[in-house]
């Protein structure tokens, strides 16, 4: 499909830069079927009914942006490294700038004045380069050790339409982070999760919805813009994700018995999709996935999703518009725009049945 059909005109202000407080004070656009409701998130309980099961991404955010300097030669260059992806006990894909000043078996020192970890300063060697800023560092601790040092040293890496307008700060450490948060390895908050609270929570399993987790570790390929004129052409980043065998059996049974699936989050969605045989029965999972879901797709597992509002042209409009029909989203989100809800990661959000086939 031609990426200009996923385009439309957002108002810088209807970017969020704060979060709502409390988390589930945040508006809720409900979307049924063509028919717009507004709502706000502690409203949800009222949307499902007992049976019902609830799938929360529950990945953790680590600090994953790191300043150090380029060292070894005659001038030492500032150099920032986003981590992107783990490779192993000592070594992570990682995005940096500016990448020019970089090249194969350069080392870089991360850290500052005031703030080194209690292990030293953190090094690390560039193994190898790509061509699109990407490379492959070799840090010089391992395992646990080099863990600590990244939570010591870095900072959470914000969505780049939230750290251009402001810089991030050490309420963001708690605001970037899910109540769900376990398993570390995600550099992208699945954002959908920071509507929730243990209030909400209790809410809805009084109502007698179920609530598990899965996990998908966000990478950074989720702020990518599409840059292909045909969606055909765009690739999407792998992402490692796991459905536990328990987990799986459990939602099946709940579908078998009447109850519905909402995912929480596009993260979980992906999840569950890829791992969802053709008639919908889901399996366990552990594997990197690089689904991408575009108008046209036959969903096979999510029956409902809660998801924030997203970048024109993204990926994830793409994939809301195929879960709930492009011209109903597009509706949806000229609403939004009117109504003043807010945008992106620390945004509103709406509740989306999915469109009968």
């Amino acid at each position: 499909m031609r990426t200009d059909l996923f385009d439309f005109d957002l108002p810088a202000e209807r970017i969020a830069l704060r979060p709502a407080s409390p988390r589930d004070s945040a508006k809720m656009l409900v979307v049924e079927h063509g028919a717009l409701r507004d709502q706000i998130i502690s409203e949800l309980p009222q949307w499902l009914k007992r049976g019902d099961q609830l799938v929360v991404n529950d990945t953790k955010v680590i600090a994953a942006q790191l300043k150090g300097r380029r060292i070894g030669r005659e001038t030492e260059p500032k150099i920032e490294a986003t981590l992107v992806k783990r490779l192993d006990g000592s070594r992570w894909q990682a995005l940096v700038k500016p990448a020019k000043k970089l090249m194969a078996g350069d080392r870089i020192r991360f850290g500052n004045e005031g703030k080194v970890c209690l292990l030293g300063h953190l090094d690390a060697e560039v193994e190898a380069k790509g061509s699109e800023g990407e490379v492959t560092l070799s840090f010089s601790f391992h395992g646990p050790a080099l863990d600590q040092a990244i939570a010591d040293l870095g900072s959470p890496p914000l969505p780049p339409y939230i750290a251009s307008k402001r810089t991030p700060d050490d309420q963001d450490l708690a605001d970037y982070q899910t109540m769900f948060a376990a398993n570390e390895g995600a550099v992208a908050a699945p954002t959908a999760g920071l509507h929730f609270t243990p209030a909400l929570e209790q809410a809805l399993r009084e109502r007698g919805v179920g609530i598990v987790s899965v996990t998908l570790h966000v990478g950074a390929g989720t702020f990518l813009p599409v840059k292909v004129d045909d969606t055909a052409g765009h690739k999407m980043h792998a992402e490692w994700g796991t459905i536990s065998a328990e987990t799986a059996e459990r939602l099946n049974v709940a579908r078998k018995n009447g109850g519905r699936i909402i995912a929480v989050g596009t993260t979980s969605l992906r999840l569950l999709e890829s791992a969802a045989s053709e008639d919908g029965t889901i399996q366990p999972f552990a594997a990197e996935t690089s689904i991408f879901i575009t108008p046209g797709y036959r969903f096979r597992a999510v029956d409902i999703l809660l998801t924030n509002f997203h970048l024109p042209k993204s990926t994830l409009f793409m994939l809301v518009s195929a879960f709930a029909g492009l011209e109903t989203m597009k509706q949806a989100y000229a609403h939004a725009i009117a109504q003043g809800y807010r945008f992106y990661s620390y945004g509103d959000a709406c509740l989306l049945f999915r469109a009968e086939p």
